[in-house]
């Protein structure tokens, strides 16, 4: 192992040692691009790790609203702006009551090899706050959303910094944000912001694209391992956007998912969730205000497993997509002892560094989020596009470009890994691939 990536990681966890998710990622990415690291000298010198591992801009801020009985509160808001050797920072922004510096620095930090995968013009980004949406108000949520931006807009722009959505922020959240945006510099940019509503500068495709992109990459891999995704089973987690996509295009491959979960557990469909309505549920449960997964479970007579994760349910792949960590060595166990031939990211980091070596190591075939979970942020750059020309590009158009995308970033993950001598590996040729382009432009740029 590189001399020179240990000594960073150790500097890293000396800087910043309340900080464990950023410290996963770090190690995690650190240890696979060594090969390429030790490939060239050069790059200690020029303090390229040191340099990659420390946010260009880390913002925080007060955002101060009140509740429709008029009391005031007082949420933290942060943007963190990663790196930009690329393009415009760019990442979403999430509104969950565990929103900290940890976890947006290992979002950003895991943004930038993400965004580096598409192959387009755009840096590394994440924000957020610890406002709690669940259970508010629209008008309590528009008050957030407002005083919220009205910081934010001092550090955003076209060419500077393109937010998006993330948990705790879809569609509504987004049309809040950009209304008072708006309100503020007096001037149409609807670029400074993705995951918009059609009406006003949104891409079609935009709300379903993580969740079809991992299913565009599962078909890639599959098919390089000659098989497919017609007739297995899938177990998911979450139930929000990513999994709905996710549902949606394992029904039209072949597929079943036969689980779905909540913070609370999970519910196990054997029927699968393959028809209209119960996709369509999907939907209409984000839309409550209280929304929960049981709701899932009664609406079509099935058990709830409460306080449980769906990992115990024997499926052919599992694609967890809910929130980080959610798979330890524990749930890896399970996995292995299930049978699971393929395990793909939707979420950000769902899983310990343990527990990814565990499955590759018990032969689970793993697709990694940077690479499995692009699809949301390459539409939100083809959103961009759109912007930029004034047009609106057909639904298939989209499609197309993104199941592109997905499939390019299979074979130059496979490519990179194979370079290195990890042929097969999914994991170490993500984080390849994405920081050789990254590497290459901040050596380029010069010392920034």
């Amino acid at each position: 192992m590189s001399e020179y990536v240990e000594r960073v990681i150790a500097e890293t966890a000396k800087r910043n040692p309340d900080q464990p998710e950023f410290l996963q990622t770090v190690t995690e990415v650190l240890h696979s691009i060594a090969p390429v690291v030790d490939a060239h000298p050069e790059y200690e010198k020029a303090a390229l790790l040191e340099r990659l591992v420390e946010p260009e801009r880390q913002i925080m801020f007060r955002v101060t609203w009140t509740d429709d009985e008029g009391k005031v509160h007082v949420n933290r808001g942060y943007r963190i702006q990663f790196n930009g050797a690329l393009g415009p920072y760019k990442g979403g922004l999430r509104f969950h009551p565990s929103v900290n510096l940890s976890i947006l620095k290992f979002l950003g930090f895991e943004q930038v090899f993400k965004n580096s995968l598409t192959t387009l013009p755009i840096g590394g980004g994440k924000g957020g706050s610890d406002f709690d949406p669940h259970g508010r108000s629209d008008g309590e949520i528009m008050r957030f959303c407002q005083a919220f931006m009205t910081e934010l807009q001092r550090h955003i722009g076209l060419h500077t910094d393109v937010p998006a959505g993330d948990i705790g922020v879809g569609g509504r959240e987004i049309g809040y944000l950009f209304g008072q945006y708006r309100r503020i510099r007096d001037a149409y940019d609807n670029g400074v912001l993705t995951g918009k509503g059609l009406a006003y500068g949104g891409s079609l495709i935009r709300p379903e694209a993580t969740g079809y992109g991992v299913l565009y990459y599962a078909e890639r891999v599959l098919e390089h391992l000659g098989d497919s995704i017609k007739g297995k089973t899938v177990a998911v987690s979450g139930y929000g956007n990513v999994a709905w996509g996710v549902c949606e295009k394992v029904r039209e491959l072949g597929g079943k998912v036969v689980t779905l979960s909540g913070h609370n557990g999970y519910v196990y469909d054997p029927d699968g969730v393959v028809t209209d309505e119960k996709i369509n549920y999907l939907l209409e449960m984000r839309a409550s205000r209280n929304a929960n997964i049981r709701m899932y479970a009664e609406k079509f007579g099935l058990p709830f497993h409460e306080g449980e994760k769906p990992w115990s349910v024997k499926a052919d792949i599992c694609i967890p997509c809910a929130t980080q960590n959610e798979v330890g060595m524990k749930e890896a166990e399970e996995i292995v002892a299930n049978g699971t031939k393929y395990y793909f990211e939707g979420a950000n980091m769902p899983a310990s560094n343990e527990a990814i070596a565990y499955l590759q190591e018990h032969g689970v075939v793993v697709g990694p989020a940077k690479a499995a979970n692009a699809g949301g942020v390459a539409v939100s750059a083809l959103e961009m596009s759109q912007n930029s020309e004034r047009l609106s590009w057909t639904s298939e158009e989209v499609d197309a470009r993104l199941k592109g995308i997905m499939r390019a970033i299979v074979d130059s993950s496979l490519a990179a890994a194979k370079k290195y001598g990890h042929e097969g590996d999914l994991v170490i040729g993500a984080n390849i691939a994405g920081f050789e382009k990254v590497a290459d432009a901040m050596m380029a740029q010069g010392l920034f």
